[in-house]
């Protein structure tokens, strides 16, 4: 017969706050990590929407009249679109600046700093995202 062995609540969603930086830089780079890989996905399925133009005459795609160029036009409108950009530019940040500091980090810089260096990167894909805020949302109203 097995031993049974007390674990504790697993459903005990209030040991969030136990969690110190290093445990929250892990998470946000497998939350960032995933949301990458689903927007590969999502890109690669739009721009197979512009397989057709590949057939169309020289005279449509320079006049802008083939499927990809009115798919991304349309999909640029869209102020959910833009939003979705700016989005993805702090995932894409955070994801580069936490991986340097992993990568530091291994090579054995910086191993008394690792709290301090995430907060920096926080800040940092923050400060970035923030900045470029008004050269995503211009054009979209």
């Amino acid at each position: 017969m097995s031993q049974s062995y007390n674990r504790g609540l697993i459903e005990d969603f209030g040991r969030w706050r136990e969690f110190e930086a290093g445990m929250w830089a892990w998470i946000f780079h497998k939350f960032t990590g995933w949301v990458l890989i689903g927007y590969l996905f999502t890109h690669i399925a739009v721009l197979s929407t512009g397989i057709p133009a590949a057939g169309a005459s020289e005279a449509a795609i320079a006049a802008g009249n083939d499927v990809y160029t009115q798919t991304i036009v349309s999909l640029e409108g869209l102020l959910l679109v833009r939003l979705l950009e700016v989005g993805l530019l702090a995932v894409a940040v955070f994801h580069m600046l936490n991986g340097t500091r992993l990568l530091l980090t291994d090579l054995g810089i910086g191993l008394d700093a690792q709290d301090k260096s995430f907060y920096a990167s926080l800040i940092l894909t923050g400060a970035i995202t923030v900045a470029s805020v008004p050269t995503f949302i211009a054009g979209a109203f």
